[in-house]
């Protein structure tokens, strides 16, 4: 028996009195097994009467009628995928949840997934969906047997010493089960659900198909770009299903922090690791929030919560590297103050491209600059719909203006960043995956040091290695703040050609356009550029593709009025 305020690294134990909380409409093995067998059109009828008992029309109702011989869809009347405006969003978000519970292991994860994306969902939806509990009863234990042997030589006993059929925790997707090696050593096995993977994506077939018809029926679906969200989210589940690349990742965080004594990753045991089952030295300790166990053990929860700072700015900043799931059953303390990290499924990146938008973001934040702040969000968009930019810049002003004059020490993550997310979603901005994860990251460390110690401020730590690591290489303030702004300059130069080229073939489609107004919307185009020769030699291209967009412009606008008049003669 564990001691009290222990816990077991591998996952929350699924024999805790909490089974009995558990929503009624959590799938058993037997439904999974079943949903398994189900056609692929028998399983969208399942998923339009789900979805139409918890009342989310549009989604249920596309589903039904994209059958053969069933009524068209009506566009006007049902664009209400995410319903924000209704006096009962709470109930709304309320009955996505119980859906997507009831409907099993591919459309629990998607709402994992949905409930940790502020860029896209209003925090009601995102409160409720972090409810969702990836929790299901126990396989089998005759199917993971079958699964231990068919996926490791020797099977369970030629593989372990010890092997515990009931599971210390159970997901939808795989259950962590307690072993003992025959050296001793004890581990955690982590076997996948014997037919989830054919059910997951059947699932996704289908998922991806819907976010499709759905962006055609709903101007709201298309602007969120539901289909590239379904497809994004189709990849990572694809990759959490396969234990060899979580492998991987805690091998890679291992190496990371291979010099690192205050901290701990478990060791993989690659001869007992494979797609369907992965075998990790298994670790215990304190909980890290659990402040009353780290006080009697005589550790001092200010140096935990620096301690747990510095391993997420190593992380982020140095090895471009992260926890994609840093919540508090994933961290905990031995008895030495060793910050221990388990379960590498989600994890993200800091790439170069993703990096430099995160500059520019930070520049702007740290100048107290709305215009810039306001282009390098813009830039995190990608494609999409021309955006409104002197509104994006007034929504943001009074956000900047509202820090302005605080220290470091008195700055919060999480404020900030709820804030701007708040306004990413508003502009349907959305931003790249391991950037929303980045930021959920620092939301969720935030919330463990301020539990380790109130007074903590995570920016702290934090603000120093952005400082080192993100700008590293360029040395002399004066030549740095030149680069910058020459950078910034040039960016927000090029991320305003598309939506410039986007409205003049629009209007040139139309037949013509006023060249006066066209012209003079460029020049300040042509400021900045000739602002920027001075800095850096290639403005010179950039100014000249500007001057043959206008001189196009103007060519364009003649031949339209000549056409016109040519029209008006016959």
């Amino acid at each position: 028996m564990r001691a009290p305020g222990k816990l077991d690294s591998s996952a929350k134990d699924s024999r805790a009195p909490d089974r009995a909380l558990r929503p009624a409409t959590q799938p058993s093995s037997d439904d999974i097994a079943s949903s398994a067998h189900l056609t692929r059109h028998a399983r969208e009828r399942e998923i339009a009467r789900v979805l139409a008992r918890h009342g989310i029309r549009l989604l249920g109702h596309i589903l039904a009628s994209e059958r053969p011989g069933a009524p068209k869809h009506d566009d006007a009347k049902h664009d209400d995928v995410i319903p924000e405006g209704r006096a009962d969003i709470a109930k709304a978000a309320r009955e996505l949840r119980l859906a997507l519970e009831e409907l099993g292991p591919t459309f629990i994860k998607l709402g994992q997934l949905l409930s940790t994306r502020a860029d896209l969902l209003p925090l009601e939806y995102r409160r409720e969906l972090t409810r969702l509990q990836d929790a299901a009863p126990p396989s089998p234990p005759e199917a993971i047997r079958e699964t231990v042997e068919s996926e490791l030589t020797g099977g369970i006993a030629g593989a372990f010493a010890d092997f515990d059929l009931e599971p210390l925790a159970a997901g939808s997707v795989g259950e962590a089960h307690a072993a003992v090696l025959h050296d001793g050593t004890p581990v955690v096995v982590k076997v996948r659900r014997p037919g989830v993977v054919e059910l997951i994506e059947r699932d996704l077939a289908i998922i991806v198909n819907l976010a499709a018809r759905t962006a055609r029926h709903s101007a709201s679906a298309a602007a969120f770009d539901m289909l590239g969200l379904a497809q994004e989210f189709a990849d990572e589940l694809r990759a959490q299903l396969d234990y060899v690349r979580e492998a991987c990742n805690a091998e890679r965080f291992a190496v990371n922090f291979a010099a690192e004594r205050s901290v701990r990753i478990p060791r993989v045991f690659w001869e007992l690791t494979t797609s369907r089952v992965i075998t990790l030295e298994r670790l215990g300790g304190m909980k890290v929030t659990d402040r009353d166990s780290l006080d009697a053990a005589g550790l001092d929860r200010r140096s935990l919560a620096r301690n747990a700072a510095l391993v997420t700015a190593k992380m982020v900043f140095v090895d471009g590297l992260f926890h994609g799931d840093p919540h508090p059953g994933n961290f905990f303390v031995e008895a030495d103050g060793t910050l221990g990290i388990i379960d590498f499924g989600i994890v993200g990146g800091l790439e170069e491209g993703l990096r430099a938008k995160l500059i520019r973001i930070l520049i702007a934040l740290e100048r107290r600059d709305a215009k810039r702040l306001a282009a390098a969000m813009i830039a995190l968009r990608g494609q999409g719909a021309p955006i409104d930019r002197a509104a994006l810049e007034d929504d943001l002003a009074p956000l900047i203006d509202s820090y302005v004059g605080l220290s470091v020490a008195e700055l919060g993550v999480g404020g900030l960043i709820r804030q701007l997310l708040e306004v990413v979603r508003r502009y349907r901005l959305r931003i790249p995956r391991d950037l929303a994860l980045l930021l959920r990251t620092f939301l969720l460390e935030e919330g463990i040091v301020e539990e380790l110690d109130p007074e903590f401020r995570l920016l702290e730590v934090l603000a120093p290695y952005a400082r080192q690591h993100l700008f590293a290489g360029v040395t002399g303030a004066a030549v740095l703040k030149r680069l910058q702004d020459a950078g910034v300059d040039f960016a927000e130069l090029l991320s305003e050609l598309p939506e410039h080229a986007h409205r003049l073939l629009s209007v040139l489609e139309d037949g013509g356009f006023d060249v006066h107004l066209r012209t003079a919307e460029l020049e300040p185009m042509m400021a900045r550029a000739e602002r920027l020769a001075n800095r850096i030699a290639i403005s010179v291209l950039v100014a000249a593709a500007i001057d043959a967009v206008a001189q196009f412009a103007r060519r364009a606008g003649r031949g339209g009025r000549q056409r016109a008049r040519a029209s008006s003669l016959r």
